[in-house]
């Protein structure tokens, strides 16, 4: 399954951020057996590229485990060396122009207006990260459904287990979150309240879904 298809059936990009390698990691391990499969390791993480080339391996070639804050070409190489399946950009970037990301290696880009949006797709972006998704809220995202009804857009930035449905019902593709989330699960934090967390966010995108 690739990226855009895993996030249309699962309606959920998990975002691991923290400062403990070995606490990321196994915030990856949890959020796999919880049944999210998209996970994004941001770069921002100490160590994030060995915390994304220890989770493929643990989970297998075909994981949908990325890199994100992907601002540079030197991001991206290190991100692709690594072994991420997908990148993913906070904002409209050169990162398809200046580096040599393949083709089947898909771009989640960051965009917030109409014309930013525009320049992601040409750019080469499988869907849009509309960040931050909290300053215009779901009224926001319905609003550029009408311009755009036919891009997938995942929004990103303050959405909470309670946003989160609104967001979908409001046409999005998927919801990625971060630490409404994870917590403090990446930074050491008990796994089992993240567990539950997991829970309460399938719960609140399943709950209405048709």
């Amino acid at each position: 399954m690739n990226l855009v298809e895993s996030l249309r059936t699962h309606r959920l990009l998990a975002i691991v951020r923290g400062n403990d390698p070995d606490a990321a990691l196994r915030t990856v391990l949890t959020l796999a057996e919880e049944g999210i499969e998209a996970i994004e390791v941001s770069l921002t993480t100490n160590d994030a590229p060995a915390v994304i080339a220890r989770a493929r391996a643990e989970l297998g070639p075909e994981a949908l485990v990325g890199a994100g804050t992907v601002r540079t070409a030197v991001d991206a190489a290190r991100a692709m060396e690594a072994g991420a399946s997908y990148l993913v950009t906070p904002a409209l970037v050169d990162v398809l122009r200046s580096a040599d990301v393949p083709d089947d290696v898909p771009v989640l880009m960051g965009a917030l207006t109409p014309s930013e949006i525009e320049l992601a797709l040409a750019r080469g972006a499988c869907a849009i990260k509309l960040f931050p998704a909290s300053l215009g809220g779901p009224a926001y995202l319905r609003a550029l459904r009408d311009p755009f009804p036919d891009v997938p857009i995942v929004p990103v930035g303050g959405v909470d287990a309670a946003a989160a449905r609104d967001y979908l019902d409001r046409g999005a593709l998927a919801v990625g979150v971060g630490s409404p989330l994870i917590g403090d699960a990446a930074d050491g934090g008990d796994l089992g309240e993240l567990r539950t967390r997991a829970a309460a966010f399938r719960a609140a995108i399943t709950r209405g879904a048709p």
